[in-house]
């Protein structure tokens, strides 16, 4: 069984005595830089000159300068830019400031376990990863919880890199909710296969192609969107709240049984094979050495799925939907 840690078996000491630079300040940067500082951490941000970040880093009132700066001032230098511009960033800016006694954190394994960044001797090697998106991880460290975190340790140069592992986590939220021991192997590759066979990949093609059925069969687009993507959200809802038997109690007995009996036809022997081949092509490094050198060559066949996507039947009927829901505050990706 995994090992779990809270609050009450971190030492906030630790990481408060420390000096932390936030790399980049997206998603996850935005939300650790914050946590931290709200948790009386002192802050740097390193972003490069002309970032569109850097203003909103300063209005939120912390420090930001170079990522070259950053790393040589600070003792902890935190990595959170996009898996394939790490590797180019920590060799130009980050390698050459990092000083014996200082830590390398990471929020995701990509780049430590596919050997993209080696770190010096003397450094200490740690990742601590939030299991949420980065607007959750600060919203509910706002509210006054947290979002699990996972910790690992690559490298133990000082003798204590767990412990200002834990104290990190507990400084951005991790410890409320639960920090869980793993390795940079383990997270790395269930990250990736978890993103790619269900949570993005899977879920998005099932959706388009039950879409695409019930409106190639003459169904209203608007009917169709409704079935296939909206209640989508209230069917995880149940299982977020209890697993898969308290969706199921929580339905109706026809939607149970069309479960049982229709679902192993859509997920079928030849599914669970193309997971398999999936994983295998992660734990190779195969898709690794694909995606860097997408990312390397300037990421076009990303670019142009990404607007193709954008562009679907699905998405414009989508978005005059959500926008004609009072509820909901419509969102899409900037142009």
């Amino acid at each position: 069984m995994a090992e779990i840690y809270y609050d009450k078996d971190t030492d906030p000491g630790i990481i408060s005595g420390r000096t932390v630079a936030i790399i980049g300040f997206g998603s996850q940067g935005h939300a650790h830089a914050l946590n931290l500082f709200d948790s009386g951490v002192p802050v740097i941000v390193g972003l490069r000159e002309g970032s569109d970040s850097r203003r909103q880093a300063e209005e939120a009132g912390l420090r930001v300068t170079t990522p070259a700066e950053a790393a040589r001032e600070a003792d902890v230098v935190m990595v959170l830019v996009p898996d394939h511009l790490a590797g180019p960033l920590y060799h130009a800016e980050i390698a050459d400031n990092l000083s014996p006694g200082d830590a390398l954190f990471l929020a995701h394994g990509f780049n430590i376990h596919f050997d993209v960044i080696q770190p010096p001797e003397g450094v200490d090697v740690v990742m601590v990863a939030p299991k949420g998106p980065g607007h959750l991880v600060r919203r509910t460290y706002a509210e006054g919880s947290g979002v699990p975190c996972l910790l690992a340790v690559h490298q133990d140069a000082s003798g204590s890199a767990w412990d200002l592992g834990m104290s990190y986590a507990w400084a951005i939220g991790g410890g409320r909710a639960g920090i869980l021991k793993t390795t940079f192997q383990e997270e790395t590759e269930t990250d990736l296969f978890g993103e790619q066979v269900i949570l993005c990949g899977g879920v998005a093609e099932l959706v388009k192609s039950a879409f695409g059925v019930m409106v190639e069969a003459g169904y209203q687009p608007e009917s169709a969107y409704f079935e296939t993507m909206h209640e989508l959200k209230l069917i995880v809802d149940l299982m977020y709240e209890g697993g898969l038997s308290w969706m199921r109690y929580s339905i109706s007995d026809t939607a149970e049984y069309g479960d049982y009996t229709r679902g192993p036809r859509v997920v079928t022997d030849d599914t669970r094979q193309a997971m398999r081949e999936i994983l295998g092509e992660i734990q190779s490094g195969e898709f690794a050495r694909e995606w860097l050198a997408e990312g390397q060559s300037g990421a076009a066949g990303l670019l142009a799925k990404r607007k193709s996507e954008q562009d679907e039947l699905i998405e414009t009927v989508g978005a005059d939907l959500r926008s004609m829901m009072p509820f909901l505050v419509p969102k899409s990706p900037p142009a």
